[in-house]
């Protein structure tokens, strides 16, 4: 198993940023705005009703009722309580999923770009991770022909990602019943569907694949409330999935680390209840660095940028830089080395796309300030422009 890139990476900017360097990070998916005033006070508000002990480990019957009013309300899916495991965050959802569905022998579909965690979760597993390449040509989507193509009859698991982390892509339900229309000829595959950044879309709508026919069956869907409700640190997400599956994944929970924090769990009620107006403050917020952003992306030469529909980032492919050097006489041979360059010459953290699965990108992540964002961006092009 192998670090987190972007846990990495981040951390070596905080680093230099302690030592004195100037570093602007570009580089966490976590949003810069504050949680929410009506969230942050039910949290507190737990503490000062002494609401801090065990809850049962599945999570609070009135956060698991929450859920599935949300799922109902917001994504037409009918869950009951016990279809639901609260955890410490999406990943631990997403690791959870993955443990009790996979073993040994079997193969997991990723397509990639994917997150970072993806391959090492199925390894953990004791699975075999299959990526699947796409590419801007699909607007990094996975298509019908890539899934067919990839099953063997070990093709235990996909999963998707929907806003897509690093890509920001987002599946149209057209695109989803074609990739549901293969699934359906191989019935011995499950699908987890990395939900996290729901809320945080412009152009597209978001369709969960569990909603379309058939698949709520054979679908765990992972969801939680670090992304749309600037939560990161609450540490709280869940699954909806088949009763005998979130059975299996409660029992792996149970041992590895109980339920998720109970002033979290209160913080998540209120999350779940609370208007939608600071959501969509936020993703307006985000809507216009987005296209500030690639506004300015689309100006420098030889970087190909997709236009993200969703999520908080870019994923320009930046290879023809490959192979150029900088004054101090580093040579840019990979995306890895391309971040360091900027962390260490320019000053702004970003993510190698071989952290993702494609090596020929970089994630830029604009959850940063307008500020921030245009002082990165400044010298990201100044960096640019002396490599020969």
């Amino acid at each position: 198993m192998q670090p987190s890139a972007t846990l990495a990476m981040s951390g070596r900017a905080k680093e230099l940023k302690r030592l004195g360097a100037p570093v602007i990070a570009l580089s966490a998916g976590e949003p810069d705005f504050r949680t929410p005033a009506a969230v942050a006070e039910a949290g507190v508000q737990a503490i000062r009703d002494g609401f801090t002990r065990y809850t049962q480990n599945a999570g609070m019957p009135e956060l698991r009722e929450a859920i599935c009013a949300k799922l109902l309300r917001d994504n037409g899916l009918n869950y009951e309580p016990n279809q639901i495991l609260c955890s410490n965050g999406a990943k631990q959802s997403v690791a959870l999923a993955v443990a009790v569905l996979c073993t040994e022998g079997n193969e997991v579909l990723i397509p990639a770009p994917y997150w970072v965690s993806y391959p090492e979760m199925t390894r953990f597993a004791g699975a075999t991770p299959v990526i699947i390449p796409t590419g801007t040509q699909t607007q990094y989507r996975l298509t019908p022909s890539m899934l067919e193509s990839a099953i063997t009859d070990k093709t235990r698991l996909l999963i998707l990602c929907s806003p897509s982390n690093p890509t920001g892509s987002v599946y149209s339900r057209e695109e989803l019943e074609a990739l549901a229309d293969v699934l359906r000829r191989h019935p011995g595959i499950f699908v987890v569907s990395d939900e996290i950044y729901e809320h945080v879309i412009y152009e597209a709508t978001h369709v969960p694949i569990a909603s379309l026919d058939g698949m709520q069956k054979r679908t765990v869907t992972v969801n939680g409330f670090s992304k749309c409700f600037a939560m990161t640190g609450w540490r709280l997400g869940y699954m909806a999935g088949p009763a005998a599956v979130v059975k299996q994944a409660a029992k792996v929970q149970s041992q590895f680390t109980s339920a998720p924090s109970s002033i979290s769990q209160r913080a998540g009620i209120a999350a779940l209840t609370m208007g939608t107006e600071p959501i969509r403050a936020m993703v307006a917020a985000f809507r216009k660095r987005r296209d500030y952003a690639l506004g300015r992306l689309s100006t420098w030469p030889d970087f190909t940028c997709p236009k993200p529909e969703g999520a908080f980032y870019l994923f320009p492919q930046v290879s023809p830089y490959y192979g150029r050097s900088a004054p101090s006489g580093r040579v840019i041979t990979d995306s890895q080395e391309m971040c360091f360059y900027f962390l260490e010459e320019c000053h702004v953290a970003l993510v190698p796309g071989a952290a993702f699965g494609d090596p020929k990108g970089i994630r830029l992540s604009y959850a940063a300030s307008m500020d921030d964002i245009t002082r990165a961006l400044d010298r990201i092009e100044r960096g640019l422009a002396v490599l020969v």
